[in-house]
């Protein structure tokens, strides 16, 4: 029986990588597929675990050779994507897998996979409450949390067409109903 796919998009700072984290910590039936990117490893990340690091060029030539479900170029040769190998290997061996990809990229993989594909938008409680949160990680400067607020409000208003919404305002909660609807995804 083929794997199925779960998809979580949110604006940056919203708690959706922690969400991951969490998911994966409590050892539901889910892989969490390991996105490809042409930018540099930063601290320790490692090439397979992170991010597949590949060069401008590599991705360039992939992306030719149609091996990405979706990818985005994030600035000149700057490339996220995630790899059809990737996904495809995992599903056919009915493994559920589990994305962490930008809402645009995500509404891209649900056009591919209809119902076999799970749409969860994590948002936070605010733009306000997501620009309060940025600032209080320390790790953007001013500009860049400018931007990554004014990209927030695109994105908040592409979460109707996502599946499901879970407000990230209490992070426990939202723990718990992320699980929930995963769980009862899969058993669908």
């Amino acid at each position: 029986m083929k794997g199925k796919l779960i998809i979580l998009s949110a604006p940056s700072g919203s708690g959706k990588s922690t969400i991951i984290s969490h998911i994966l910590a409590e050892k539901l039936p889910v892989e969490f597929s390991v996105s490809a990117t042409s930018r540099l490893p930063r601290g320790n990340e490692a090439d397979g675990v992170e991010y597949y690091f590949l060069t401008p060029e590599e991705f360039k030539n992939r992306i030719m050779q149609e091996h990405f479900i979706e990818y985005e170029e994030v600035y000149q040769d700057c490339f996220y994507g995630t790899l059809k190998s990737e996904v495809e290997d995992k599903l056919e061996k009915g493994k559920n897998v589990i994305l962490d990809v930008d809402v645009a990229g995500g509404l891209n993989i649900k056009k591919q996979y209809g119902s076999d594909a799970l749409l969860i938008f994590i948002q936070p409680p605010s733009i306000e409450e997501l620009q309060a949160r940025l600032e209080k990680r320390g790790t953007d400067s001013p500009e860049v949390i400018r931007d990554r607020v004014s990209k927030a409000s695109y994105e908040l208003s592409l979460a109707p067409q996502y599946d499901k919404v879970i407000i990230n305002d209490n992070l426990e909660e939202a723990k718990i109903k992320t699980i929930h609807t995963i769980t009862t995804f899969i058993k669908a």
